[in-house]
């Protein structure tokens, strides 16, 4: 991140990384509609995929074994050790979604799980607009998030003290975030959270185009 929100974020995940892997790594068997958008985005990419946020990898490792070419990016050195602990066949490095080290036009694909739950919603132009700089013409986007208006303070996650805000996203402003960026919106899909399975928040899923 470009503020100085991102030395809280690293602290806060560092704390945390090792249990966010040991209970999320295998998240995705439990949401077959995650699994199929994803699944249909890698189908529609045909070149390299850039997942931003990418955690420990699950989401990356997902896309992998559907055939993508895919290399995962995160903040936190933390959780790029977790990734590559987890994933240790694909690609990880540390990277900032607003400052993102890829050539303009070179990418196919750029996915954004949850990746912008630490932003405000009138802090999507600046990450938007550089996504949309590194995708190829026709690139795709592949974006979710949690809806609403909420900021969810936490001081704890599985069994580790942390110091994290979630911010949740009305999903027309995140639409329009990406138009004004430049981007054509090709899907949306809304859904009810799997119960005991997740936090219990309704999801937004976008695939757009550049």
């Amino acid at each position: 991140m470009s503020d100085p929100r991102a030395d809280q974020l690293r602290t806060g995940y560092a704390s945390i990384a090792r249990g966010y892997r040991e209970q999320l790594a295998d998240e995705l068997a439990g949401k077959p509609l995650d699994r199929a958008f994803l699944a249909a985005f890698a189908e529609r990419c045909t070149g390299q995929i850039v997942e931003v946020g990418c955690g420990p990898g699950q989401v990356a490792r997902f896309l992998a074994g559907c055939g993508a070419r895919v290399e995962g990016t995160d903040l936190s050195p933390a959780m790029i050790d977790e990734a590559r602990a987890l994933c240790p066949a694909l690609s990880f490095r540390v990277a900032d979604m607003f400052a993102l080290p890829y050539a303009d036009a070179s990418l196919a694909g750029l996915v954004a799980f949850y990746a912008i739950v630490h932003l405000r919603t009138a802090e999507l132009a600046a990450p938007v607009r550089e996504w949309h700089r590194v995708l190829a013409p026709g690139g795709l986007v592949a974006l979710a998030f949690h809806q609403g208006t909420e900021v969810v303070h936490v001081d704890e996650m599985f069994g580790a003290t942390t110091n994290l805000d979630f911010v949740m996203h009305p999903p027309d402003a995140v639409v329009e975030a990406l138009i004004t960026a430049g981007f054509t919106l090709e899907a949306r899909l809304d859904r009810a959270p799997y119960p005991g399975v997740e936090h219990p928040s309704q999801r937004t899923y976008l695939l757009a185009r550049a």
